[in-house]
């Protein structure tokens, strides 16, 4: 028992390593995808800084990391053996489904397929009754509202500052009118859900919020927050008039990057990395059953461990798979007629079914530019600020109330909705693009399916075989992995010839 116990965590920490990766691959490589399609800057700077803001975010994740670790099963009915085998073969499944969706360019949800992960490892090692339904159902609803909150607030929000600012964002008079008020009402959402919701635990945030908001109430707060963000930046570019407004749109999108970044950071960041550090743990401190539930769910998780997993997940996003998942959904929303994308038959003759019922309309995105570097221009700057100020909003206020929901699917759902917006699926590949879209909605509900059913078999294998279950799980891993490499590159050759996205 204790070979297999030390064999296990050892593993465990091992694959908690490899998932960090894959989850930079596909999860986090979303963060930079409306900066790097907007052309505002190189994407590995992108990486870079949105890294820096992940690695920051995951200091204030224990919310979130009590969700992952003791809300979707009783761990004091288990042995140390189940649960070890539990843990760990939610590694096993997950670096192989991350890496063969990101293979695809797939965009894919960790926290989702880490959530169905658990539930089919505990349901298949300890039945029905050891999951936690009430929990499960929370979470599944936590992570369909906030794909069609981010889908209606990205389609209104961009709605509006469309209608204002039209295709003129890099226009000097239309920024100078507009910018202001747009840049007022982005950094006081920010700001109200970053750090009044998505920071709700921190002291210093509850002393502030009790000397202002619940003496004054919140919409009176909310509003001053509006008119000094607007006067600021109204100072600001009178003062900077010459060159200032070409900087405007660009910078609030790289603030909403950061923003959106530091949520995962404390929602995605903690939900990969609990399952192995939870396992650590009960090697370190061993003990029976009934100590069982004390040490996988009280034991904090130190920052040095989230440091490495933040930093882990940065070189993944660096990968040239992490590229792929990026040009995939960058392409889904561009306002290029032309794109390079891959959609299934049936998902594109759906979607050309549904452009004949909604009708002829007219396209409101700006109409397609290369940049300096002559690259293609999927979005204008306005657009790429409401990506990421929406999609950080929702994911800093779910975290703050302990929900681990999905960057990726709040992320698409973004782009989809600012996409409707501005109605780029009017013209061009528009049944490529709708296709693709549903292509990857579908995908989203086989994942967890497949999450339930693999992670359960393995966990079986791995408990009833002990160390050798490992040894073949790890070399099952392996092969498969490698048969998705050969599909996946295979599939890149035919669909994505040049790698200009």
């Amino acid at each position: 028992m204790s070979g297999f116990v030390g064999f296990a965590a050892l593993v465990g920490l091992a694959m908690l390593i490899w998932d960090c990766v894959e989850v930079g691959r596909n999860d986090a490589a979303n963060l930079v995808n409306a900066v790097f399609g907007a052309r505002v800057m190189a994407r590995r700077v992108a990486v870079l800084i949105a890294g820096t803001a992940v690695i920051l975010g995951a200091s204030f994740s224990s919310p979130v990391m009590e969700t992952a670790r003791k809300g979707i099963f009783d761990p004091s009915v288990l042995t140390i053996q189940m649960a070890l085998a539990i843990y760990v073969s939610v590694y096993f499944v997950d670096t192989v489904l991350l890496y063969g969706f990101s293979g695809f360019g797939m965009p894919v949800s960790t926290t989702a397929c880490l959530v169905f992960e658990l539930v089919g490892a505990a349901l298949f090692l300890a039945g029905r009754g050891n999951v936690n339904w009430p929990k499960v159902g929370s979470v599944a609803l936590g992570i369909v509202l906030s794909i069609a909150i981010s889908l209606l607030a990205s389609f209104m929000v961009m709605r509006v500052f469309r209608g204002a600012v039209r295709d003129k964002a890099r226009d000097r008079d239309t920024v100078l009118l507009h910018g202001p008020w747009i840049t007022g009402a982005m950094l006081t959402w920010l700001s109200w859900f970053m750090v009044f919701k998505g920071l709700r635990n921190v002291a210093a945030v509850k002393t502030l919020k009790a000397g202002t908001f619940e003496i004054y109430g919140e919409w009176f707060i909310l509003l001053v927050m509006w008119g000094l963000f607007t006067l600021v930046t109204h100072l600001v570019l009178v003062a900077t008039h010459r060159r200032g407004y070409r900087y405007l749109f660009p910078i609030t999108a790289v603030l909403g990057m950061i923003c959106m970044a530091f949520a995962f950071g404390q929602n995605d960041l903690a939900n990969a990395a609990s399952p192995g550090l939870a396992g650590v743990a009960l090697w370190r401190h061993g003990g029976d059953a009934g100590e069982l539930a004390n040490i996988a769910t009280t034991i904090p998780i130190p920052l040095w461990a989230l440091f490495g997993c933040g930093v882990l997940m940065a070189i993944g996003m660096l990968t040239t798979y992490a590229q792929r998942v990026t040009r995939a959904e960058v392409n889904t929303g561009s306002q290029f007629d032309s794109v390079a994308l891959y959609a299934p038959g049936w998902c594109k003759a759906l979607a050309r079914l549904l452009l004949r019922l909604r009708g002829p309309r007219t396209a409101l995105a700006p109409e397609p530019v290369l940049s300096e570097a002559g690259k293609k221009v999927h979005y204008d700057t306005l657009r790429a600020s409401v990506i990421t100020g929406v999609s950080a909003s929702v994911i800093a206020f779910a975290s703050g109330r302990g929900l681990p929901v999905s960057t990726t699917y709040v992320a698409f759902a973004a782009v989809l909705g600012s996409g409707l917006a501005d109605r780029v699926f009017a013209r061009g590949d528009a049944d490529t693009k709708i296709g693709r879209a549903i292509w990857v909605i579908t995908c989203w509900f086989i994942a967890p399916l497949i999450a339930i059913v693999a992670t359960g078999c393995v966990a079986t294998l791995v408990y009833r075989l002990s160390t050798a279950g490992l040894i073949l799980c790890i070399a099952l891993n392996l092969v498969v992995r490698c048969a998705f490499k050969r599909r996946a590159d295979a599939h890149e050759r035919k669909y994505h010839p040049s790698q200009d996205a």
